[in-house]
């Protein structure tokens, strides 16, 4: 139990630390924006978190339920048990926290979530205490970056089907369709999807949201070493390049899969 207190107070310190005490001074009590932007990987959701980061009235955190998700299914992530050992991996304690004062007095909470860490045993019911907001990506290009990193992915692991589980939950939920972006248009046209996505939300775009410094940052999990080192050069949004890499044959049924799910959130995209 000690060590558990321990382990919460250190991670009271630093913008953007998963989890800290909600005791936190100049926390937003009442009011606030608390986005939670559901992804899978590779579909530009660091460099999305980077814009956001870059506003001044913005705290941001990095993947919030990634160390649960690590400590339930035993995966051989790189920098495992670092990861489950520097950050809470209670579920409920992280629901709880995203769901509370906004840290520093900020008026908006942007939470970068990969849908495939909400694992069956994670409750949903909070998700109507937050705005969710869902980024997609072209499955083939999104297949063929993933293979860089996973060289034989499923269907699984592209976190597409916990995506369509979870916008068809808020959607339930809320009695709205959720906000849904697509990384191409994003990439072709940041301005005026970045000020669409804004619009949609009720807060204004800044200027900031295009551009930001090169480099790591405190809000970053500790897992960017692995996963972020391109993004860590970016100064910006980069120009929207088709990718020509084709789709090995022993994916191509998961290709297919991906795009049946695909093609269900796609017609909701925001369009700039």
């Amino acid at each position: 139990m000690a060590k558990r207190l321990a382990k919460q107070k250190a991670n009271d310190i630093g913008r953007g630390t998963p989890v800290p005490s909600p005791g936190l001074m100049g926390d937003n009590l009442t009011s606030g924006l608390r986005l939670a932007m559901w992804c899978g990987p590779r579909n530009i959701s660091t460099a999305l978190m980077r814009a956001w980061g870059n506003r001044p009235d913005t705290f941001v955190v990095d993947e919030p339920l990634y160390a649960h998700y690590l400590r339930e299914t035993r995966l051989p992530h790189a920098m495992a048990d670092e990861i489950i050992e520097r950050y809470e991996a209670d579920w409920e304690k992280v629901a709880a926290w995203l769901t509370g004062p906004i840290p520093e007095g900020r008026s908006i909470f942007y939470q970068k979530q990969m849908c495939h860490h909400m694992l069956p045993g994670v409750g949903r019911d909070w998700l109507g205490q937050v705005t969710n907001c869902f980024l997609i990506r072209e499955p083939r290009e999104m297949l063929t970056s993933l293979m860089k990193k996973l060289p034989n992915p499923t269907l699984t692991d592209t976190a597409l089907p916990q995506q369509l589980e979870l916008f068809n939950h808020v959607r339930e939920l809320t009695g709205d369709v959720p906000p849904v972006i697509d990384s191409t248009d994003v990439l072709r046209e940041p301005r005026g999807m970045l000020s669409a996505l804004c619009e949609r939300l009720g807060v204004a775009f800044i200027e900031a949201m295009l551009e930001w410094p090169p480099g790591v940052r405190e809000s970053d999990g500790i897992w960017a070493k692995h996963w972020y080192p391109e993004v860590e050069t970016t100064t910006g949004w980069r120009p929207y390049k088709p990718k020509e890499v084709p789709v090995p044959d022993a994916l191509t049924g998961v290709l297919g899969q991906c795009n049946e799910i695909y093609e269900q959130l796609y017609p909701h995209r925001i369009t700039a």
